[in-house]
Parts: structure tokens; sequence; C-alpha cells
């Protein structure tokens, strides 16, 4: 099977990309994989190209590079296809509409995957016939705009599936959004094993990780420490991260460390890739968003021993995490609640190593064999539908005395998707 990604930029650093990486090597094992970037800022990907997996880009924007493709007039036009309700609009361009269609036109393949939205619309509108069109939803649909989601309503009902990361967000696709004929179902983000030990639960450390944005609400988890270490001087907290918004968020919460006297306890330690290496020298991770899509960190440190305390933000923590057996989860925005759970761990050493033992094997499940098989096992059934369809028009064609073969339900789709890209294009 040829599987084809469409990505926004594979060579930053990002959740996506990296889940988008672990699956698309897990999945290079058994058949033909690759991975389209639309843009290229640097020469290698920050995160390494996964091994077995072809990574080619669409536009280039290395200054230093020979290729560089900023001056083009048509960057400075903006695209028609990519639709604005997306928050990455203003990041494309006639020229990324010109080039994604063309890749999509071109592309000989049996699965082609978008991992965003915008781009979703343009595997919807876009793909060739035959291909089994599939939208992963990394973002949950309340975190799209309005606009978006009226957009995506429309516009992914000429999809064979949309796959969510979490079981409660597929429920809210299929509620709220009327996709006749698309399959909508929840599949979890992989992370692979830790190349490193298990943490051994003694280091007196607290690990936070991801990026510098408001809506990880760092501020709580600082102002909880300060209860930590009023009661635990002993302990400390390292929060990694770093994004386009960091230096305004760090800037605030150095401002808040110094106001709490936390200097010798809190520290920011900007981005760290990978992070193995950082979750084991802890013995406790928090996570304190006001909303997670998934939850990365959650998983990435229970595969490294280390029990989480998280805020039961919508939608991952809640599905990650069993309360009280293999992590914590506390009221979003409890500054009371957060310092609470994360004493409860610090205070018990008993506790915090049976928990960390219990996330340890719980979070096995998010293994990326485990996870490629379940998405293998989606594309090798719509391919079988789309083929048994297409069989099936097919005869009904014949027996009409027609020539056509793009009849029923699948060819309802393309010919709106051929009248839709005509009315973009006028």
């Amino acid at each position: 099977m040829h599987i084809s990604f469409l990505l926004h930029n594979a060579y930053g650093i990002g959740g996506t990309i990296r889940t988008t990486f672990n699956l698309a090597g897990t999945l290079a094992e058994q058949h033909d994989v690759e991975i389209v970037s639309v843009f290229r800022h640097r020469e290698e990907a920050a995160l390494g190209a996964p091994v077995g997996v072809r990574l080619r880009h669409l536009v280039d924007l290395r200054r230093d590079g020979p290729g560089y493709e900023g001056d083009d007039p048509e960057y400075t036009r903006p695209a028609r296809v990519f639709p604005r309700g997306d928050g990455r609009h203003r990041q494309y361009s006639r020229l990324t509409d010109a080039r994604i269609g063309a890749h999509l036109r071109s592309l000989e393949a049996d699965v082609v995957i978008g991992t965003r939205a915008g781009l979703n619309v343009h595997i919807a509108l876009q793909a060739r016939r035959g291909q089994v069109r599939v939208a992963q939803e990394h973002l949950s649909l309340d975190s799209h705009s309005g606009r978006l989601r009226r957009e995506i309503g429309h516009r992914y009902r000429l999809l064979d599936a949309v796959t969510t990361v979490t079981v409660a967000d597929a429920r809210a696709y299929r509620a709220r959004l009327r996709l006749p004929g698309v399959r909508i179902g929840a599949i979890p983000n992989s992370v692979p094993a830790p190349t490193v030990a298990p943490a051994d639960s003694t280091g007196k450390w607290v690990v936070a990780a991801g990026r510098l944005t408001r809506v990880k609400r760092y501020d709580l988890l600082v102002r909880a420490f300060a209860q930590v270490v009023a009661a635990r001087p002993d302990w400390r907290l390292r929060i990694h991260g770093g994004g386009d918004s960091a230096g305004d968020e760090k800037a605030a919460l150095r401002r808040l460390v110094e106001e709490g006297g936390l200097y010798n306890h809190v520290f920011l330690m900007g981005p760290a890739a990978p992070l193995e290496a950082e979750w084991v020298k802890g013995s406790v991770a928090a996570v304190t968003s006001s909303r997670e899509a998934f939850g990365m960190t959650i998983v990435e440190a229970m595969r490294c021993g280390v029990p989480v305390v998280a805020t039961d933000c919508p939608h991952g923590p809640g599905e990650i995490i069993e309360n009280g057996v293999d992590g914590r989860l506390v009221p979003t925005g409890d500054v009371d609640a957060i310092a609470g759970a994360l004493l409860g761990l610090i205070q018990d050493d008993e506790l915090r190593g049976r928990t960390g033992q219990a996330a340890l094997a719980a979070s096995a499940r998010f293994d990326p064999a485990r996870i490629a098989g379940r998405h293998e096992a989606l594309f090798t059934e719509l391919a079988r539908s789309s083929r048994a369809t297409l069989r099936k028009s097919l005869r009904n064609s014949l027996r009409r005395g027609g020539s056509a073969v793009l009849g029923g339900a699948y060819g309802v789709r393309d010919r709106a998707a051929d009248v839709i890209r005509k009315g973009r294009t006028a």
C-alpha cells in the first residue's frame, strides 16, 4: 500500500509532527510511505526524518538556499483553497494553493492523509479519484473557530474518513456535523518506547513540557509549586518548552517566579528534543492545561514510568489517565488541587513508585505498532469499500449501456468535488 501524508511543516517541532513521524515510520515497516511537507525552512528535520519514509517539500523557505521562494509574487497573495478559518491561513498563499493542488493531482497513492483542517480541505477538493481520503484531526472540534467548523462541515463530506485522537472528539464530530457516508472514529496518538531506563521515582524533580503558550497554564503550575516548596523545599520544578510566542510567555513566567521567590526552585529550561532523558530525571510530571486535544506529553511521561498530575480538561487527559491508579486528575484551573495532588505523590515514596509502575504498564497501549495496526485496518477497509463501490457502479453503468464508472455514492462525492473545484477557480 502506498500511503502519503500531507503535513504543514515537517521541519519544525511540535506534537503533530512527532505523532505523524511515529505513525509513518511504523507503517513504513510494511508499506511504501512518504511525508510531503508544504513548507521547508531548514536543511534537516528538527526531529529527524523517520527511517524508511521519503520526505519532500512543496515550498522552499530556506533563506540562504538557492531554491528560496519566499519572494515569489504568488507567495504574497492570500490563499483561496486553504480555508480562512484555519489559524495558519496567513502562512498560505496562491503559491501554496498551486503547489498543493499540483501535488495532489499528480499523486499516485492508495491513501492520502491530511494532518490539519486546512490541508484536509485541500485533500477533499483536490485528491484524485479512487484514492482513500483521510482527515486526521489533531485539534479538537471545539478548538476550531466557528468559521472553520462551518467550512469543514461542508468540505469534509467529500472525504472517506475523519480520525480524531479522542473518543470524546469523535463523538462531537458525529453529533454536531452532518457528514453522511464519512467514517468517523478515534485513534489515539502513538509514543514509542523510550530508549532510556524508566525513572526510579527517587529524583526530587517535577517535570513539565510543552509549548510556552497561555493554554498550557504554566502560571497555575508555578503558583501551585509555591505551595509544594512551602512543604517540601527539597523538591524542584523544571519546565521545558518553546514556541512561536515563547518569549512573552517566558517573560511572564519569569516574573512570576521572581515575585514568588522561587528562583532556586523553578527553572525555565527552553525546548528539549527528545524529552526522554528529561522525563526520567523527574519523579512526577505535571500538565496544567486549560485544553488538550490529546496530551502527548502525558503519554511520554507515562512511558518513562513517571506518574502525571493533570488537569481534567477537554479532551485527552481523562482518556489517558486512570485517576488514582496511574496518575492524578484535578479540576481545571484549581491551583490548590494541583498542589495537593503533587504533594500527595511527593510525600509518599511508596505511592509514587507504585503509581509510576502503573503508568508504565498502562502506557503500552499507545505503542506505535498497536496504533499503526488500527490505522492500517481502517485504510484497508476503506480501500476495499471504495473498490466494491466502484465495481458496483461499473456493473450498474454497463447494465444501462453507459460507459461511466462513477455512479453511486462514490461518484456523487467526486462530482460534487468537481463542482466545488470549478467554483474555487472561477
